[in-house]
């Protein structure tokens, strides 16, 4: 009986072994894990190389396209218009008839001043008679001297109203003239401000229309007074205008390539700014008066300068830097200058170097040290989308 009783004691302590050196190996791993952690996995960017070629250095500013040349076409003279010669919005040349003002009241006086005219011609013909008449007779002493001074003084007297009358005719032709309302310039019409039937006279301040010349025209904008010594400088070394380039206001679309033809002659004081004008010559009409543009004012090129994407370039406390992608596929941050950014392009002064990788996208999730994967083509434009949703707002 005592033997069966000892067995089954000693098959209880071997189990109770056993379970504590499973207990105590368990614990030496979790232990050992959690000292040592596993490393994290390489962060997938977008890498991209620093190129280095020309570069374009632009002043940019706003302004607001003029045209070239404006008129309005008024009347110099009362009348009806009995004609309207043109349609709104139609290309016009100097000298082409817009309009015509009843011109009959205007004949009339020409004819009337043109009687008046041959009347005193035929009676000076005849005093001029008379005096030759008078002449020979005083000659021969069968006049006197006084007739003679008469007879003289009435051939002067119409010889003043014959010039009287073709002034009265010189004029009222002007005045004729006048009733052919034409372009001033070479232009579009705008609105029509007044109808057929209507009176028009020169206390219409609208006029009939406003013509506006369109080639060239003309690009009015501002740049902080600080750019002035830089613009006026390049002007010495290049002795010719400097180009500007006009884009629309999201710059997206580049309207025109002009040149600047004017710095004015004082700094505005209220903005501490500079105004500019440049002259373009629109052919293709993308330039319109009024319109809000942006202006580039080129005033260097600079000779292998380095670039990259303008999403590498981050804002930090410390100003600018980009995370550069070292040879063992790790990241470092580098401290960078930025000259400008055009274009989707950030122009480097100093900070970086030819042909080195940089990151372009996916800069959030990186530290100092970081190890990174390379994506490229069309894994690299889903992270690209990724991380603009991903991306914190700054």
């Amino acid at each position: 009986m005592k033997k069966k009783v000892v067995v089954p004691a000693v098959l209880l302590a071997v189990v109770l072994a056993a379970g504590g050196l499973y207990f105590a190996h368990n614990q030496a791993l979790e232990k050992a894990s959690a000292e040592t952690p596993a490393a994290p996995p390489p962060a997938p960017i977008v890498a991209g190389t620093v190129a280095q070629h020309d570069v374009p250095i632009y002043l940019t500013g706003v302004g607001t396209v003029i045209a070239y040349n404006t008129d309005v076409v008024r009347a110099q003279i009362q009348g009806q218009i009995i004609s309207i010669n043109f349609t709104e919005g139609q290309t016009v040349h100097a000298g082409d008839l817009l309009a015509q003002i009843d011109p009959r009241p205007y004949q009339a006086l020409i004819d009337q001043y043109t009687g008046n005219l041959e009347r005193d011609q035929a009676q000076f013909k005849n005093a001029q008679a008379n005096l030759t008449r008078y002449t020979t007779l005083g000659q021969k002493g069968w006049a006197t001297p006084q007739l003679l001074e008469t007879q003289q003084a009435q051939v002067g007297e119409l010889q003043a109203a014959i010039k009287a009358d073709q002034a009265l005719i010189d004029a009222a032709k002007v005045q004729l003239s006048y009733t052919r309302l034409t372009s001033p310039i070479d232009g579009v019409a705008g609105i029509r401000q007044i109808d057929v039937g209507n009176i028009i006279s020169p206390s219409n301040t609208n006029g009939l229309v406003v013509v506006t010349q369109l080639h060239p025209i003309s690009l009015i904008f501002t740049l902080p007074e600080t750019n002035l010594p830089q613009i006026q400088q390049q002007q010495q070394n290049t002795k010719t205008p400097l180009a500007v380039l006009a884009y629309n206001q999201d710059n997206t679309i580049q309207l025109d390539q002009g040149v600047l033809g004017l710095v004015n002659n004082e700094i505005l004081q209220t903005t501490g700014s500079i105004q500019l004008k440049a002259n373009f010559d629109n052919k293709a009409n993308r330039l319109w008066p009024g319109e809000l543009v942006n202006a580039r004012l080129l005033v260097e090129t600079r000779h292998n300068g380095l670039t990259v994407p303008a999403s590498v370039v981050q804002q930090g406390s410390k100003g600018p830097y980009a995370y550069v992608v070292n040879p063992d596929n790790t990241v470092a941050i580098r401290s960078i200058k930025v000259a400008q950014i055009a274009d989707g392009q950030a122009l480097i002064d100093s900070g970086l170097q030819a042909n080195e990788q940089v990151v372009v996208d996916g800069q959030y999730k990186l530290q100092p040290g970081t190890h990174v994967t390379l994506l490229h083509g069309q894994a690299a434009q889903e992270q690209a989308a990724q991380d603009a949703l991903q991306a914190p707002i700054p």
